[in-house]
């Protein structure tokens, strides 16, 4: 069954709102506000004022999950246990209430779980970005394209490059379609940090399966890669490191440059090769692991595909040609840069798109 996200938020809203106010119940009558029938057993000023409380808690829970600050989760727990007890106390008139409680506590860790394992990625970015901050970001000039094969001179060109500050770091928004061999695409959008001084790449997923959220945190710092996929950001379902990551990740991050952020081929780390007036060949090293690839270029200028035999496939763990080849692109804040593409794998029994990728928004520095 697909849960409608939106909808499943203002269900949520609604039930928080409604057992909130039920709790108006309990102060109005420890206050002889009206004849309160449905609390038979009589309620203290001090204890009504408590029900007040708690009212407001589950007011406070929703306008904060309205504007979705995390601190509804903590605000929501504290409501809920308040709750609990006032509904022990009243238990005859009130146990179905618990019920509620059970069904709030539920989706706020869940929710919990999601904005937690996010903020592991968002700690992991604003660490690097300070780490990064006081770098130089002299331009890039004509002077540094010189070493480069023709090819990518162009590309650059082309992209708009030249005469703008170099590339220190680059924050990403990728929206399209994923899915495994043999099954239907699931959408996700997507969130990632690149940083080209100590090669890392944050990429931090948010795709669905069976309309449920399963977040994924892929990253890629010293070298080394972790990939965590897990369902509400609580239980890990994929979990992959080693060596094999680690050169799919250094595959994954070069690929990254090429595609997103143009600037960043005058890397030193980055050897060329010239194969003809349109394909170059590119080893790419960082931390004693080397991988290399094929950029093809069409006679504008465009970056139009890039092919690795160095990536491995998570499904069955084996090495396959890998390759992203663009089809759209567009000026964004001034650089010509891919707006759509696939990811694909190149199987012994044919080609198979794995992924299509949009591009909604790039910032550089």
């Amino acid at each position: 069954m697909i849960i409608n996200e939106a909808k499943m938020k203002v269900f949520f809203s609604s039930v928080v709102i409604i057992h909130g106010l039920v709790h108006l119940l309990g102060f109005a009558k420890a206050f002889g506000l009206g004849n309160i029938t449905q609390l038979s057993k009589e309620i203290s000023k001090p204890l009504g004022l408590l029900w007040l409380t708690t009212f407001l808690l589950f007011l406070i829970t929703i306008i904060l999950f309205i504007l979705k600050k995390e601190q509804w989760c903590f605000i929501g727990i504290i409501a809920i246990i308040i709750s609990q007890v006032l509904i022990f106390i009243v238990w005859q008139d009130a146990k179905f209430g618990t019920i509620i409680n059970v069904f709030i506590l539920l989706i706020t860790i869940l929710a919990w779980g999601n904005i937690h394992f996010e903020k592991s990625f968002r700690n992991d970015a604003e660490a690097n970005l300070d780490r990064t901050k006081t770098l130089s970001t002299e331009l890039l000039t004509e002077a540094d394209l010189k070493p480069l094969p023709a090819p990518v001179q162009l590309y650059l060109r082309y992209a708009g490059v030249v005469n703008k500050p170099k590339v220190n770091n680059f924050r990403v928004i990728l929206e399209g379609e994923m899915r495994d061999k043999g099954k239907e695409y699931s959408p996700f959008i997507s969130e990632q940090y690149n940083f080209i001084d100590k090669p890392t790449r944050l990429f931090f997923m948010k795709g669905k399966m069976f309309g449920v959220k399963v977040p994924g945190y892929h990253k890629y710092s010293n070298g080394k890669a972790k990939m965590d996929i897990r369902l509400f950001g609580l239980f890990s379902i994929v979990k992959h490191s080693g060596e094999i990551m680690d050169k799919t990740e250094t595959v994954t991050l070069f690929n990254d440059m090429c595609l997103l952020a143009p600037a960043t081929l005058i890397d030193k780390r980055i050897k060329w090769a010239t194969i003809n007036d349109t394909i170059v060949k590119a080893n790419f090293s960082n931390q004693n692991i080397t991988i290399s690839a094929k950029l093809c270029f069409n006679n504008q200028g465009q970056l139009i595909n890039f092919s690795s035999e160095d990536r491995t496939a998570v499904a069955d763990m084996k090495q396959y040609l890998f390759s992203t080849p663009i089809y759209e692109y567009k000026k964004i804040k001034g650089t010509n840069l891919m707006s759509y593409g696939e990811a694909v794998w190149h199987y012994p029994d044919g080609k198979f798109i794995y992924g299509k990728l949009k591009l909604k928004d790039i910032e550089y520095n």
